[in-house]
């Protein structure tokens, strides 16, 4: 069969995948293949992830020629040093959500496609989440040896702040992302408008990490941190999927 027609045969076959099912369902799924397809690019080049995790290491092997491991003024600025790494690689993976899809009109076609903008943005929400993740695990083996920090004493509270400080990073950024995808200088201007944004957020996940990594453990008065950053997570990720439309066509 000539490839023209294997072209027009596959695709009202995958328009009927993406629209078959529930709205609920279906809205999953639209979500799930723009993912996919992010993740698909970025590990056949490796452009934004290479860049991002050999920032990091450079960053942490600098800084652990700046401060002595076994100072208490290194326990005291652990959670800061690793969510500053965090964030300037972060900018790093999110600056390149919209920016791929500039080539070839691929951002108009995706507009165009049958979805609402809001799968389009929690698609690529969580291709940069499953990234930034990524990124952080392994930059995580090299601030335990260079900093002499105990991470396994607390892993699992701590993974959880990363996982919550890491989808308020990608919401905000992926936001962002989609505002400045049409300025020249959006590498310049996403960290500018990301950073104030995510204040409450980093300083929450700066604090509980501090603490985390000093032994003290994830009850009491840092539970409060971890509301602030549930809260943060929530309200944020839902005036992104409403108002992304709006950055997008308006």
């Amino acid at each position: 069969m000539p490839a023209s027609k294997l072209a027009d045969t596959s695709l009202p076959h995958s328009v009927s995948k993406i629209n078959s099912g529930g709205a609920a369902t279906r809205f999953v799924r639209q979500a799930l293949i723009i993912a996919e397809k992010d993740l698909r690019s970025e590990l056949r080049n490796k452009e934004a992830l290479n860049a991002s995790v050999s920032f990091s290491i450079v960053i942490l092997v600098l800084f652990s020629f700046a401060f002595d491991p076994s100072s208490d003024q290194l326990q005291e600025i652990s959670g800061g040093l690793l969510w500053m790494v965090y964030s300037f690689a972060g900018a790093l993976v999110l600056n390149r959500s919209f920016a791929r899809e500039m080539q070839n009109d691929c951002l108009d076609a995706l507009m165009a496609a049958p979805m609402p903008a809001s799968a389009l943005f929690l698609g690529k929400a969580l291709a940069n989440f499953a990234l930034l993740t990524a990124v952080e695990i392994v930059s995580l083996i090299p601030f335990g040896l260079f900093y002499d920090v105990h991470i396994t004493e607390q892993i699992w509270p701590l993974l959880l702040v990363i996982v919550l400080g890491t989808w308020a990073m990608t919401v905000i950024g992926t936001m962002f992302s989609a505002l400045t995808v049409n300025l020249r200088m959006r590498e310049l201007m996403l960290p500018i408008l990301v950073y104030p944004m995510m204040i409450p957020a980093l300083m929450a996940c700066m604090t509980l990490t501090s603490d985390l990594l000093s032994g003290t453990p994830l009850k009491g008065d840092n539970l409060i941190w971890i509301r602030v950053l549930s809260g943060f997570d929530i309200i944020y990720t839902a005036l992104a999927v409403v108002f992304i439309d709006i950055v997008l066509v308006g």
